[in-house]
């Protein structure tokens, strides 16, 4: 492969209703872009979310990291062997701007597939896709009629996975639960406290003054606190998912006394890309340690299609799935057939373009400013 040019620009595509985050809210997504053009003419996108709160990246750093390394990805990445080689001899670098490196990554995958005619799983060497693939009901810490109304909607779809961003106050809280249990029989309903507590007695007190027993209880510490996270494990029997407290693979060393008590949030844009991805759960695998594949809010059909492979790959390890909102979320996408979601939270393969290479999307290059004139 040969490359023609290799662009980045911001993606800001306005949500169709505010989204609000504990450590943030936003009215349009925060991402970058990037597209690999060969010489051949096939075109490959990749896609990044920059989290100031996560991997302490911005989209200003992302486009730093692009203008230091563009013109030797250029030079330099002509096959996935060079690609695996870069990604190891910039590890460092990669570890401290993972999203920008996913963008790149994955534009660069999808144009390697599609100049070799080949899927992006055929190109890894993965399992081509089998799917259906069945994704988590997403519930925010909004007002107790705004979850009601969510509630209805996805219990009208089929929803029986939930994940229910909490206040931290047992009584709104238990208000929230009951909601969800009139409506839906049986859920199965893991917590999200988005780093809410500084201390294990905290989340403690809070655990027993609820009203349910949740499968698994997200982040209730702050960030990378492994010892308070370690403290808590050993005293409570929920299991402790770990987003914003696991980046990278080196972070399996410090949940290695307790690995059952631990679930691995793996987003691919926060762990820097595809292939980081593939290794991390490759590991998690070996240490039985179970997965959700998770997702960054306002993510396009390219990490979803791109999280596809890894999801794939878990087997019984897999007790989670979440985004492929698409424009249920986004007022466009960058394709005219967005993933997303339907009928009892199923995401379907057929959605893809089976006679496609690459990502195997359609993009839609009216909704890609970079590529209106190319």
């Amino acid at each position: 492969m040969r490359l023609h040019t290799l662009t980045l620009q911001p993606l800001q595509i306005p949500f169709k209703t505010r989204f609000k985050h504990s450590s943030a809210e936003r009215t349009v997504t925060q991402s970058v872009l990037v597209a690999a053009r060969t010489d051949s003419g096939c075109v490959g996108l990749g896609e990044g979310c920059p989290r100031e709160y996560v991997t302490a990246e911005s989209i200003a750093s992302a486009e730093r990291f692009f203008a230091i390394h563009h013109n030797d990805l250029i030079n330099t990445v002509h096959s996935i062997a060079d690609l695996r080689q870069w990604t190891e001899s910039h590890a460092a670098p990669i570890e401290h701007n993972p999203a920008a490196w996913c963008a790149i990554e994955l534009a660069l995958l999808d144009a390697l597939a599609k100049e070799q005619h080949q899927s992006i799983e055929y190109l890894l060497d993965l399992p081509e896709l089998s799917g259906p693939f069945r994704y988590t009901a997403v519930l925010g810490d909004g007002p107790l009629e705004t979850l009601t109304s969510q509630v209805q909607q996805y219990a009208a779809l089929g929803f029986t996975d939930f994940k229910v961003k909490i206040t931290g106050d047992p009584s709104l809280d238990n208000a929230k639960y009951g909601a969800l249990h009139t409506t839906v029989k049986n859920p199965r309903v893991r917590l999200d406290a988005n780093n809410l507590w500084s201390k294990p007695d905290q989340v403690l007190a809070y655990l027993d003054a609820i009203s349910i027993n949740p499968s698994a209880l997200e982040e209730p510490l702050q960030a990378l606190d492994h010892t308070g996270l370690n403290t808590l494990a050993a005293q409570q029997p929920v299991q402790l998912i770990l987003d914003e407290s696991f980046l990278s693979q080196a972070h399996f060393a410090a949940i290695e006394q307790r690995p059952e008590s631990f679930i691995i949030n793996l987003r691919i844009s926060k762990m820097g890309g595809l292939l980081r991805s593939l290794s991390i759960a490759r590991m998690a695998a070996q240490k039985k340690i179970p997965l959700i594949i998770g997702a960054q809010v306002g993510e396009t059909s390219v990490l979803t299609r791109a999280a596809l492979c890894i999801a794939n790959i878990c087997g019984d390890a897999l007790i989670g799935q979440e985004g492929a909102f698409g424009t249920l979320l986004l007022e466009r996408d960058i394709t005219d057939q967005p993933l997303t979601f339907g009928k009892n939270g199923l995401l379907a393969i057929d959605q893809l373009v089976s006679s496609a290479y690459g990502l195997q999307i359609a993009y839609a290059l009216k909704n890609i400013p970079a590529l209106q004139d190319e």
